[in-house]
């Protein structure tokens, strides 16, 4: 190819990463519409209705935490940790338990969906917010402390949780197991829409603060020559961080390693560091995993309740690989 040809190719094709994000979502288009299409038969139109609820759920969980899920590691200068370290998911567990423990699981089973779902969102937003405005106020940007407190209070709830749930009666102990794994096939409509209305306003949110979050990303001493005032941003983005992953836990239940899933692809996918395009990158790659994932549990091998273990697996392996590859910094 003649040197000129090349040189106005380059000028006309657009750079990778971007491709890399027109590739991401065309490939999402495509598994909604499968998920819509595939085995459609009997009442179209009220199977219709039940999949685009499905879909929105899936698709809502699946950009929340594949945004927060960057966010959180650009803050934490670290690409193997997931907000769940911070221990959200352990206090989901343990609201589910004591509920169950104090209401009994028909007082449980009969408490409203969206009273139950505000909630758990609000004590999981003002926990975090406590630990993040504790640590801070006392400590600065102290995020290693800030972690350990995490996974530290994280294994407390879980055996407080265990502890619990040996005490209860079997019956009991089947309705809080159900809620041990993230499930896509009860979603109430209106903590679907109240999810989709905060993550309409946080996701465009991050996606703004781009050009802050590429400054954070260098490292707080760089972040404050740079003229960043790098504690506060910091404060911003956890708060969007917990915002995010705890409406998404409360919505579904706990999916730990999803995030991990989404933003390791998205690095992979689009070579940049750049949180404009690893942003929406991450956010359609977590919606993708779960709109295929779910679609082949349900159409292809007729299965409905075991997406979250497998996602669960796989990401587990990714971690370890991650790990032994000696990408922690």
């Amino acid at each position: 190819m003649p040197a000129d040809a090349a040189a106005a190719l380059r000028h006309v094709a657009p750079p990778l990463p971007l491709r890399a994000v027109w590739g991401i979502g065309v490939v999402l288009a495509l598994a909604c519409v499968a998920f819509m299409t595939l085995g459609l038969s009997g009442r179209i139109g009220f199977i219709l209705e039940l999949r685009a609820v499905k879909l929105a759920a899936l698709l809502v969980v699946g950009g929340g935490i594949g945004t927060a899920t960057v966010l959180f590691q650009t803050v934490a200068a670290n690409r193997i940790l997931t907000p769940g370290i911070l221990g959200f998911d352990a206090l989901f567990l343990f609201i589910q338990t004591a509920l169950v423990m104090t209401l009994g699981g028909i007082g449980f089973a009969s408490l409203a969906t969206g009273a139950k779902f505000l909630i758990e969102t609000g004590v999981m937003m003002v926990a975090a917010a406590a630990l993040f405005g504790l640590l801070f106020r006392s400590r600065g940007s102290d995020l290693s402390r800030m972690l350990l407190t995490g996974v530290i209070i994280g294994v407390l709830l879980r055996s407080l949780a265990g502890l619990m749930q040996r005490l209860m009666d079997p019956s009991e102990f089947a309705v809080v197991q159900s809620a041990m794994f993230a499930s896509f096939n009860s979603v109430d409509r209106t903590n679907l829409a109240i999810a989709a209305a905060l993550f309409a306003v946080i996701v465009p949110l991050a996606q703004a603060m781009a050009g802050r979050l590429d400054v954070m990303a260098l490292g707080r001493r760089n972040a404050l020559g740079l003229g960043l005032d790098h504690d506060r941003a910091v404060l911003g983005v956890l708060a969007l961080v917990a915002a995010l992953t705890a409406c998404a836990t409360a919505l579904v239940g706990p999916i730990s390693f999803l995030g991990l899933l989404a933003a390791s692809l998205a690095h992979r996918l689009t070579g940049t560091h750049r949180h404009a395009v690893l942003i929406p990158a991450a956010a359609m790659l977590g919606a993708a995993i779960l709109v295929i994932g779910q679609t082949v549990f349900e159409r292809v091998l007729g299965q409905q309740s075991s997406l979250a273990v497998i996602i669960e697996f796989g990401g587990g392996l990714l971690f370890l690989t991650l790990v032994l590859k000696g990408v922690l910094k």
